[in-house]
């Protein structure tokens, strides 16, 4: 992580309250499941990174930050939609995702402390493809931190999700600023011009963007850092 983003999470109130919760929760007799939600480019994986570093220092802390992310459809499932093409320029959007499979392992993840590891999907972003049972979420963590974008989304199948958590974080960042990270990223990661950059985001990421923000009014709470 940037040395300058560690400098703005230790002068943010926001991220200190959120640190303080979290350590609450340790101190409770059962698990507690915390959703963070916010939309592309706001900076989830980044804040979830900083979270779990800040108690991995900590002896015997009990936290751990998982991604949504491994719940994609594999490009061999986006194969073999009706709709593969769109679906692969869609990937990201709510539907591309295996709703009914992350509603079941948080299931799973809720009622295991002290009975059951659990294993989690990941991300492998070099392939493009999820990785099953990549992570193992131990019987005794107290603290699940689980970020992603639809969480507190209310169809294609996430409408379970909002009522298995304990609390519901909303990273609260301005669309364009989040956007214009996106475009910084594209710019880096494709060698595209900034316009090249955006007109991508606006047929995919910017979309996605406007529906995770018409679900910023189901959330606990609202981060801003």
């Amino acid at each position: 992580m940037p040395l300058e983003i560690n400098k703005h999470y230790k002068n943010s109130s926001d991220v200190q309250i959120a640190l303080d919760k979290i350590q609450a929760y340790t101190n409770k007799p059962n698990r507690t499941l915390i959703g963070l939600t916010g939309g592309p480019g706001s900076g989830k994986s980044t804040l979830a990174k900083h979270l779990l570093d800040h108690f991995t220092t900590q002896q015997n802390a009990h936290v751990i930050c998982l991604s949504m992310d491994g719940f994609h459809l594999s490009k061999a499932q986006l194969n073999a939609l009706p709709n593969a093409e769109e679906a692969f320029a869609r990937r990201g959007a709510p539907w591309t995702f295996d709703s009914l499979a992350f509603v079941e392992r948080v299931k799973k993840i809720k009622h295991a402390y002290q009975q059951n590891d659990i294993l989690w999907p990941s991300f492998d972003h070099a392939l493009g493809d999820p990785i099953e049972d990549d992570v193992k979420i131990n019987k005794d963590i107290k603290v699940v931190l689980i970020e992603g974008l639809y969480l507190l989304h209310q169809q294609d199948g996430w409408q379970e999700s909002q009522a298995l958590f304990d609390e519901h974080w909303f990273l609260d960042i301005p669309v364009d600023v989040a956007i214009e990270r996106l475009a910084k990223r594209h710019m880096a990661a494709w060698g595209f011009s900034h316009q090249q950059a955006m007109e991508r985001i606006q047929l995919n990421d910017g979309l996605n963007a406007k529906q995770v923000e018409s679900s910023k009014k189901q959330a606990d709470w609202l981060l801003r850092v």
